[in-house]
């Protein structure tokens, strides 16, 4: 007994602290000083209509849209997560070669045509709205001649959504965003 009320004392300062205190603190400075991520990096049309998030990719499946990396979830947030099929995965190298067959068709390339590997695999939270300057390249000349547009303005739009990795990380260009601007772009 002359353990427990001190011990138990402790367990309640330390539950008060670290479960409300604490996150109380953090949750106030984040959106203080980062409000738009601490509400989740919203995207918003014109009218201010929430449409999406920066975070989480959608799917897209109209011409009109850069397309997102594959999900193994189909883009669900809550069972997202990775095929988990390895590389030497029959399942896996039919997977690709179907997205392969797919993407080329849409685009009206050549079977063997490069297709960037971020637009065949998916990625391990199934969500990324990420894709590789290569991946959008791939795509611009399908995005533009969906919305009778010239190429050059597209691509002039991806360079604008462009995200240098710095030092250690990859160069991007996050798809929601993109999309976002291209419904805002004047029409030619």
């Amino acid at each position: 007994m002359k353990w427990t009320f001190p011990n138990l004392r402790l367990f309640l300062a330390l539950a008060v602290i670290t479960g409300g205190i604490y996150p109380a603190a953090v949750t106030l400075v984040s959106l203080a000083v980062f409000p738009h991520q601490a509400h989740g990096s919203l995207i918003r049309n014109e009218q201010g209509e929430v449409i999406a998030s920066e975070l989480i990719a959608q799917p897209f499946t109209s011409a009109k849209y850069f397309w997102p990396r594959p999900s193994a979830g189909d883009y669900a947030t809550m069972p997202s997560g990775a095929s988990n099929l390895s590389w030497t995965s029959a399942e896996l190298v039919k997977t690709v070669a179907e997205r392969k067959a797919a993407l080329l068709k849409a685009h009206g390339l050549p079977q063997g045509t490069p297709v960037p590997a971020d637009l065949l695999f998916a990625s391990g939270s199934g969500l990324e709205s990420f894709i590789s300057p290569e991946a959008a390249e791939f795509q611009v000349n399908r995005v533009a001649a969906a919305r009778g547009e010239d190429p050059e303005k597209i691509r002039k739009t991806v360079a604008e959504h462009f995200i240098s990795g710095g030092i250690l990380g990859e160069n991007v260009i996050n798809v929601m965003t993109l999309n976002a601007a291209l419904d805002k772009l004047p029409r030619s």
